[in-house]
């Protein structure tokens, strides 16, 4: 599809007076990509197809440029229907309920994070756009005019947890429980027809702790997994029972499984460790045996498998597909026929990772495909299986262009004491004459999965300028089996920094970098990390960008108001994975920057957000006062409303400019 930048792209010519939101603008012969085709807000945030894959909708930016909900018949070519939208706020998250009608929560794009409502809220419109109405309320006032009984809305503490797969107008929402510090003590389940707007509790006598709940195809609570005092428990009730019996009980992050999902069958799927990397498989589980089946049903070697499960539509006793993540998403299809349509979406789009989403995929509806690369942020097509057709309906980003983009590849190297390091490197486009500079950089968390093979903004924008991007999976990363994962248990600023170093060495040893020009960033642990790197290892980098960083890990204990971790992580998890703040204080004290400000003696760039409660401003005033105080001045800057990053696009291209000024300022 070609971006014509006088006009709006047509490729679907029914979605036009949707997404014709301005000019799609490409760098072409400009010498840089500007920063805003990297930062914009997207322009299809998500596309569905409904059960009968007959009608598709989707999030794009109306001329008003805020995101809007859209539905049109597939086999239409007349201009979609906004069935939702609003001046003052934008559609966020959304799904089908049934074939007539969707639920969606909102966002304001256009506002810091502070400034949003207590919640997201959840509305309910038919597909033609009728009988909108409000089911739970935010800070916002009614998003849509339409109907809302007063005595039947929810308060703003309650969310969408799951929509049943049995085409009902029930969908299944949660109630948030918290204690008066704002600590999540449980959450309960509620069963909400969203035609009536009326609600129901879903569970009667379900266990204390209650956070995260598995559903049948209809939405019956079937497996919940509890924390409470240290101790994690997960509670199994029989398809005919309407009492709850323990499976497990054990300390916390100790646990031999995890429920995942339950099929029309009552089988229940889990996942537990396996192998010398205790990597997650998933498993049946042998309800007389009380335990996993010894067969797993899908493993991948050196990564946790992370499955989505498709089941059959008719048959929800059929399991039809699995999905994972190895270093790129894969569907494996257990039905011949789901495969050939996959082995078709691969050779019209080869190279690419092509998601398929149908529930029926071979009536009279349409086949959605999602492909996207890691220079391609996704395209999105539709294909007809009776008529053998294709169409495109559009980019969700139409402003990059992937020839311009860099590739991303995974390598696994050793560490130091021969753990297995999963290292990704994004490489700029065309030749260089020589080894380039190189950002590495760290991922948040710290304890998930960085990245996969997909286009990140931050490490295209950086490639863009000519850097190597060098990102660690180092020890404590999630996604590459549970030793990797507890090797990082209390090595803050110690071996999991040791692994960013490793990394970086390598690339130099290969030659795929400049050993001499390396910066290292990050946000939040990678923040913390940036600052412990220019301790730690104070000749491998020139400078040094942070930012919503953690630079006091003790302050995490602090159970406030303004920290929004939850006392039961205080007291329980983050000592066993960072370090008792009574017992180890000595550990916890060398591993803080705030204290060790004296030792960073490269150029650093800090920016935090004001209302930040997952690492509280308080992390930089510290930090910066510590550092003025040794002698040094950083680049410093605070975003007013924003939270643990930057919600508004602004802030965005504004925090980028400072990080390409600086970093040219610095490694040439």
């Amino acid at each position: 599809m070609k971006l014509n930048q006088s006009r709006c792209v047509r490729a679907f010519v029914w979605l036009a007076a949707v997404l014709c939101t301005g000019t799609a603008t490409l760098a072409g012969a400009q010498s840089a990509i500007p920063l805003l085709t990297f930062f914009a807000n997207e322009d299809i945030g998500a596309a569905r197809l409904s059960p009968s894959g007959r009608y598709l909708a989707l999030s794009v930016p109306a001329t008003s440029g805020r995101m809007v909900l859209a539905v049109v018949p597939v086999d239409s070519e007349k201009a979609p229907v906004v069935v939702a939208s609003a001046s003052w706020t934008d559609i966020n998250s959304f799904e089908w309920v049934n074939d007539d009608r969707l639920v969606y929560n909102t966002i304001d794009l256009q506002s810091p994070t502070w400034h949003q409502g207590f919640g997201p809220g959840l509305y309910s419109v038919r597909r033609d756009g009728s009988e909108a109405r409000q089911l739970i309320r935010s800070r916002w006032d009614v998003v849509t005019t339409g109907t809302n009984i007063s005595s039947n809305v929810l308060a703003p503490n309650h969310a969408l947890l799951s929509v049943p797969r049995n085409g009902g107008n029930d969908v299944i929402v949660g109630e948030y429980i918290f204690d008066n510090l704002g600590n999540l003590q449980s959450i309960t389940p509620k069963r909400l027809n969203v035609a009536a707007g009326r609600s129901q509790i879903a569970a009667l006598g379900y266990p204390a702790g209650a956070l995260d709940w598995v559903f049948d195809r209809n939405g019956e609570p079937r497996a919940v997994h509890t924390i409470g005092g240290g101790i994690s428990q997960v509670f199994w009730r029989d398809a005919a029972a309407n009492t709850w019996r323990s499976m497990f009980k054990v300390p916390t992050l100790r646990e031999p499984w995890l429920p995942l999902a339950v099929d029309g069958a009552d089988q229940l799927y889990v996942l537990t460790e396996s192998g010398t990397d205790s990597t997650l498989v998933l498993k049946r589980f042998d309800f007389k045996a009380e335990k996993p089946e010894d067969l797993p049903l899908a493993s991948t070697p050196g990564f946790d498998v992370n499955p989505t499960l498709m089941f059959d539509r008719l048959d929800e006793k059929r399991l039809v597909g699995i999905r994972v993540d190895t270093d790129a998403e894969t569907t494996v299809w257990l039905d011949p026929e789901r495969k050939k349509l996959q082995e078709l979406a691969d050779a019209r789009f080869p190279g690419r990772v092509n998601r398929l989403h149908c529930r029926d995929c071979f009536g009279e509806g349409a086949l959605l495909v999602e492909s996207f690369s890691d220079r391609d942020p996704g395209t999105y097509s539709i294909y007809r299986p009776l008529t053998q057709t294709w169409t495109t309906i559009g980019r969700a980003r139409r402003a990059v262009d992937p020839r311009q983009m860099a590739a991303l590849d995974l390598h696994r190297i050793k560490a130091r004491d021969g753990l297995d390091l999963p290292v990704w490197v994004t490489t700029p486009p065309g030749k260089a004459s020589g080894p380039r500079p190189a950002v590495v950089l760290v991922h948040g968390g710290p304890w998930l999965r960085g990245t996969e093979w997909k286009w990140n903004a931050d490490a295209q924008f950086l490639a863009s300028r000519g850097y190597v991007v060098i990102e660690p999976e180092f020890r404590g990363s999630m996604g590459f089996g549970q030793r990797h994962f507890r090797a990082g248990f209390k090595n803050w600023g110690t071996s999991m920094q040791d692994d960013v170093a490793d990394a970086v060495r390598w690339a130099a040893d290969k030659g795929i970098v400049d050993g001499k020009r390396v910066c290292i960033a990050g946000a939040s642990y990678g923040g913390y990390a940036t600052f412990m790197g220019a301790i730690r290892h104070p000749d491998l980098y020139r400078c040094g960008v942070a930012w919503v960083a953690v630079t006091d890990p003790r302050l995490m204990f602090e159970e406030t108001w303004a920290n929004d971790l939850s006392r039961e992580a205080q007291r329980y998890q983050l000592p066993a994975m960072l370090g008792d703040p009574v017992k180890e204080a000595d550990m916890l004290k060398a591993a803080t920057p705030v204290e060790r400000a004296k030792e960073i003696k490269i150029p650093i760039l800090m920016a935090f957000g004001l209302d930040d409660r997952r690492v509280p401003l308080e992390h930089g005033k510290r930090m910066r006062a510590a550092m003025q105080a040794a002698g040094q001045q950083p680049e410093y800057v605070v975003y007013d409303g924003e939270g643990h990053g930057w919600q508004k696009v602004e802030n965005r291209i504004d925090f980028w400019t400072r990080v390409e000024k600086f970093l040219a300022k610095n490694l040439n």
